[in-house]
């Protein structure tokens, strides 16, 4: 009978954990940071699953890991109300709602030949005009003295002048180690524990699973000739190693894809214009481009893959974050790192954004608008490209 009542209680968390994660799915617009916040109106002020404390750290957690902070914050807090399972059952709830949109919108792009319609163009001049917005803030905020902001412009100009994914993968690794070296003394002294109740036999194992997949798929997808494999290898790998959040994404998986002749940058580009008109985490990008790769299930082994590291840095940090943050080494190397992250996406925000987007006068105007509504009147992205889309018709018909 006590085991009854414990599986029907379970059950009944599980069931609270999925109902209110899907009801923010479908309504948390506006990029990770709203999310934090709708995420503490929900879980902390209005159901009080932990306390204001708890949920900053979960946020500290989340910002020392690569991949979508946000999505990561929630799959933590099911973690930690319904354990590993009621994190996947968060994450599920938080995720699906813009992955179907998505699939569909991709669906649809193939079906109808939707490259040649003229709202696309205007989803790619969104995508410049959210770009931009995104770059502008990560750089006030991850590079705010002169030695980040070099290690910004080094970067940016290595991969504009080797743009490929592995060099990428280096800038990210020797900008980790420079900031070990130089800003070690910068490391903030007052940081909260963190405690949890994951063994760090559990993290342990956690790793060493992220790790082993990392170094053996790319033998696998070298040995066999897969397209799914190739994908998932591509989309895990790009999860592994994404700081600065969803609009960081951008410029790896671009390198993937788009010079593989895999899509094309005007595909890639619609579709990442598209994913800022949804609610939930910006990295559903990858349910789009895995359709447009191999249909439905390309879409869905990348969103799998793509967020497959999110669940094992969870797992795999938690137990040892708290030490770990106040380590001075630690904190140099991401603030190396998170600097290198600016410096990727104004690389990207010339190529494949700028180039692919802004094709003439009307097109530059119609983006300065956007970008002021975006960052001067703080207009949501999802109405940014409601915006965008009608001003793209509207130029069109007075013949620019």
């Amino acid at each position: 009978m006590n085991q009854q009542l414990k599986d029907k209680s379970r059950l009944a968390i599980l069931l609270e954990i999925l109902f209110t994660s899907t009801k923010l799915g479908l309504t948390s617009f506006g990029g990770p940071v709203a999310h934090l916040a709708y995420f503490k109106d929900e879980y902390v002020d209005r159901r009080k699953w932990l306390t204001d404390k708890t949920y900053a750290d979960l946020i500290a957690l989340c910002q020392f890991l690569p991949g979508p902070a946000s999505s990561q914050v929630g799959i933590s807090i099911g973690m930690l109300r319904g354990g590993i399972l009621g994190g996947v059952i968060s994450f599920l709830g938080f995720t699906l709602p813009s992955v179907i949109v998505l699939i569909i919108f991709a669906l649809l792009y193939q079906t109808f030949t939707l490259g040649d319609a003229g709202f696309i163009h205007s989803l790619k001049v969104v995508a410049a005009a959210v770009v931009l917005h995104a770059l502008i803030g990560l750089g006030k905020k991850l590079t705010p003295d002169k030695s980040r902001l070099a290690i910004a412009i080094g970067a940016a100009l290595i991969m504009l002048l080797y743009p490929s994914a592995w060099v990428q993968i280096l800038i990210i690794i020797a900008a980790g180690l420079l900031g070990w070296k130089l800003f070690k003394d910068k490391a903030e002294s007052k940081i909260e524990p963190f405690h949890v109740s994951i063994s760090k036999k559990t993290g342990v194992a956690s790793l060493s699973v992220l790790i082993g997949t990392l170094i053996l798929l790319p033998i696998l997808n070298n040995t066999f000739n897969s397209s799914l494999l190739n994908i998932f290898d591509i989309f895990f790998r790009v999860g592994s190693l994404v700081f600065g959040g969803g609009h960081v994404v951008l410029p790896m998986i671009e390198r993937e894809l788009v010079p593989q002749g895999l899509l094309s940058a005007d595909e890639f580009l619609a579709g990442y214009g598209m994913a800022q008109a949804v609610p939930g985490p910006l990295f559903t990008f990858s349910s789009y481009l895995g359709t447009m790769m191999e249909g439905v299930t390309g879409a869905v082994v990348a969103t799998v893959a793509i967020f497959l590291p999110s669940f094992l840095l969870i797992v795999a940090a938690l137990p040892f974050l708290s030490e770990l943050r106040k380590r001075a080494a630690f904190q140099g190397i991401l603030m190396g790192v998170n600097a290198s992250v600016v410096g990727i996406l104004l690389a990207a925000f010339y190529d494949p954004v700028i180039k692919s987007s802004i094709l003439d006068g009307s097109d530059f105007a119609l983006a300065v608008i956007l970008f002021a509504l975006l960052n001067v009147w703080k207009v949501p992205a999802w109405l940014i490209v409601i915006i965008g889309v009608a001003g793209g018709y509207v130029l069109q018909l007075l013949g620019f």
